[in-house]
């Protein structure tokens, strides 16, 4: 056989000089010293990882100013400073990503378009507290728009877009958010939005309920003037119900979480879509092959489950309830008990709404480089807590990751310390946000307008019209055609032709 170069050869392959000096080279730099002190070599990745890493494509995320937004004395361009954001110089770029997000909220906008002239939220002061995104952006402002006083603070120390709070406070927005907040300051916000003087807020959105405890804790007497409340998730819902059940919730609220638009498409199909852009992003890794439980299989569940198989992982499901649980068996996953499987697995996902279901004991016995991380509401989900002890060593990797090492050298790589993944360290599909939003909206709508009577002080579904107009606003994005029934079926099926199309008992 010949050579390359046409020269005739015993050999059947003759290896060309350039690749002789890259094996040499490779053999060189194999030969490097790599025993590079661990602390130094963590210290380095941290430091470059934190002043060049975004999260949640922010442009705030620098460490360049590490002075604490409470210390610091900042105006807007009317001179305003009712407000405490990381830096209102960020307000053009905020600007710019709440316009993005209008673009893709057609329900909020045509909300606001329709409901501008009537005003039905004139008089209405709401205080709230959820997470402070471009999305969440676009909610405060139509609220604005249709008639009513704002004040916010954020729902979670790491979802806060420090230019788009910057944004709102321009715009004149009491906005008292920015991320990476310390516990003292998250509840400093929470403060600073309700203990005003000469003003007081007649309305609350809740995301968590953690608004709703301060001022039951601190103010309890603002209920007198509270027409209701608002809450959009699993954990405030429970907090609520638990209020009414013990006579001590003294206004209506409306369980927003419950509703359909929001199962189905913010917890269901947003999760689907979010979960595995807040695990790329943080740990740029491959989910194919990989041995994943997912705790928990409710919508949220449901949906980190599908996308995961879909991208070829190994998915394993834990549930106490067994209409769940049978779900999951149908659906193909192993339903399995977290200590089955917490020795194999790659990733372990939560998502219940509960507290301590991955323990230090799990922890413990996990795989070394092992990622944990939560799609729940609240950081209680995860035993955090009992990670910060001496003889552990904690390493921040880049935002929102960190290395939790053990005496005998193994490591699990904890995102956002236990903290919602999503919003934490990615972004959620502002689209499915807009349906979230534009029910909020709506609840707010109605229980301030509500006659008296109409609500007693007890919690709330969204009535089942409200829910298809939610829908209805959002088909013209897909040129989608409902088809309409004639008088004839109409009466066959003993509904109104506008609707209620479905009883309240009625499972989608």
């Amino acid at each position: 056989m010949e050579n390359w170069d046409g020269s005739a050869s015993a050999s059947a392959f003759h290896v060309p000089e350039w690749m002789i000096q890259f094996a040499d080279q490779k053999q060189e730099f194999n030969k490097r010293p790599t025993k590079i002190g661990r602390r130094s070599l963590s210290r380095s990745i941290s430091q470059s990882s934190t002043d060049s890493y975004s999260s949640a494509a922010s442009y705030t995320d620098s460490s360049d100013d590490e002075t604490s937004p409470r210390d610091k004395q900042q105006k807007n361009s009317k001179g305003s400073s009712d407000f405490c954001v990381k830096n209102i110089k960020q307000a053009e770029f905020g600007r710019r990503e709440i316009e993005i997000a209008e673009q893709e909220m057609p329900a909020l906008m045509a909300l606001r378009k329709r409901a501008q002239g009537e005003k039905p939220l004139a008089g209405a002061k709401i205080v709230g507290c959820t997470h402070i995104t471009a999305q969440t952006a676009v909610l405060m402002e139509t609220l604005g728009a249709l008639g009513a006083q704002c004040r916010w603070a954020a729902c979670n120390i790491y979802s806060t877009l420090n230019e788009v709070a910057a944004a709102l406070a321009e715009s004149g927005f009491p906005v008292f958010a920015w991320k990476g907040e310390s516990e003292d300051d998250f509840w400093w916000c929470i403060d600073r939005c309700v203990n005003v003087e000469g003003w007081q807020p007649n309305m609350i959105l809740d995301d968590g309920g953690d608004l709703t405890h301060w001022i039951y804790k601190k103010y309890p007497n603002m209920f007198k003037k509270i027409k209701g409340i608002v809450e959009e998730s699993v954990t405030g819902v429970h907090r609520l119900y638990q209020l009414s059940k013990a006579g001590k919730l003294c206004v209506p609220a409306m369980n927003v979480n419950d509703s359909v638009t929001k199962q189905k498409f913010d917890n269901l199909y947003c999760c689907r879509e979010s979960i595995l852009d807040g695990l790329k992003r943080t740990t740029d890794m491959m989910f194919g092959g990989k041995q994943v439980v997912v705790c928990g299989y409710g919508e949220v569940g449901k949906g980190c489950c599908a996308a995961l198989k879909a991208m070829g992982s190994i998915v394993y499901v834990t549930e106490i309830d067994p209409i769940c649980a049978l779900q999951a068996c149908m659906d193909g996953f192993r339903l399995v008990k977290l200590n089955e499987v917490i020795r194999q697995v790659d990733i372990v996902i939560t998502c219940t709404g509960n507290k301590n279901v991955v323990t230090r004991e799990h922890l413990d016995r996990m795989k070394n480089s092992c990622i944990v991380c939560n799609m729940g509401h609240s950081n209680t989900e995860i035993d955090v807590a009992s990670l910060r002890t001496p003889e552990l060593t904690w390493e921040r990797v880049r935002s929102q990751v960190d290395h939790v090492i053990w005496p005998d050298g193994k490591r699990i790589v904890l995102l956002a310390e236990g903290r919602l993944l999503n919003l934490s360290c990615s972004t959620v599909p502002t689209f499915v946000l807009s349906i979230t939003a534009t029910t909020q909206a709506l609840a707010l709508i109605e229980l301030y307008n509500a006659p008296e009577g109409r609500y007693k002080q007890d919690v709330y579904l969204l009535p089942k019209k409200m829910d298809e107009y939610v829908a209805s606003l959002h088909l013209p994005t897909f040129d989608a055609h409902l088809t309409e029934l004639t008088d004839e079926q109409a009466k066959y099926l003993g509904l109104n032709k506008n609707g209620p199309f479905k009883p309240n008992y009625y499972r989608y």
